[in-house]
């Protein structure tokens, strides 16, 4: 369990219980009452966040025994028991909607994932995430991403360049923007991707113009419009579309040959699946 995971779920639990504790258990049940609980999924999903509830029943209680009946990634249906815990009552109630809110979500991010994932299936495209994500909850919805066979896209503001049609403004053109990021990372000796984006052909021919540029973004255009521009890039580089797109048009991109298709859609836009932890 990485540092940033385990600081998720202490502060996670910090924010359901501060200094007193969970005030109704210690009410009603005895404190070293031991049982158990299922794990059942209440429609047809991508499973995800099973490492994840793993991971919480050990920090709230490394007593806790999780069982699960299946992996990340597997497909569950409707009704499905996938696994139990066990252990002192307290602790289980403790960790309930902690691991019941972490699987909900991120399995609707993973299902979702693996049915657009699953319609583009013939072209080569890659399916994107972007940072339209939950506040302090970025990590577990690229993980869900990453499940449902997508890809990630940068996670924050520092691991990658990219230069969105804001920088593009304020810089004074694509190419400005362009020659000021070459001076800057040589002279701060920055070696990260460096993506633009681009929203017609002028911007797109002044981005070819530089070697080091690792990617360019294609930002709201239409596939007609995305096809003429991987004629004039002549597969000098990796391209990708993003904007508007969702499962309803998502095919007509992917079948343009894009590399990457990068959707916000898939972490902003959640609807997530139905699942409870009922005490036996």
């Amino acid at each position: 369990m990485n540092q940033d995971l385990k600081q998720f779920i202490q502060q996670a639990i910090k924010e359901d219980i501060a200094q007193i504790g969970d005030i109704t258990t210690l009410a009603t049940i005895p404190k070293d009452q031991k049982g158990f609980a299922h794990f059942l999924v209440k429609e047809a999903c991508v499973i995800a966040g099973v490492e994840m509830v793993t991971c919480i029943a050990q920090i709230v209680d490394a007593d806790l025994q999780v069982q699960f009946a299946v992996q990340d990634g597997d497909a569950v249906t409707q009704n499905q028991r996938i696994g139990q815990v066990e252990g002192r009552i307290h602790s289980i109630l403790m960790a309930e909607r902690l691991m019941l809110n972490c699987m909900q979500r991120m399995s609707g991010i993973a299902t979702k994932v693996h049915h657009l994932k699953t319609m583009i299936a013939a072209y080569p495209a890659k399916i994107l995430d972007t940072r339209k994500t939950t506040p302090n909850f970025r990590m577990a919805e690229k993980w869900a991403v990453r499940i449902g066979g997508g890809v990630n896209h940068r996670f924050g503001l520092y691991d990658m360049i990219l230069i969105k049609d804001n920088h593009i403004k304020a810089a004074g053109g694509v190419t400005s923007a362009l020659e000021a990021t070459q001076q800057y990372c040589t002279k701060e000796k920055v070696h990260l991707p460096v993506v633009v984006e681009v929203k017609n052909q002028a911007e797109l021919e002044e981005a070819l113009e530089f070697d080091f540029v690792s990617r360019i973004l294609l930002d709201n255009m239409t596939p007609a419009t995305v096809e003429e521009m991987i004629l004039i890039n002549q597969q000098r580089k990796p391209l990708e579309v993003s904007g508007g797109i969702h499962q309803d048009n998502i095919v007509a991109y992917a079948a343009t040959g894009v590399d990457f298709i990068s959707i916000g859609d898939l972490t902003h836009h959640i609807e997530s699946v139905d699942i409870s932890l009922k005490i036996i």
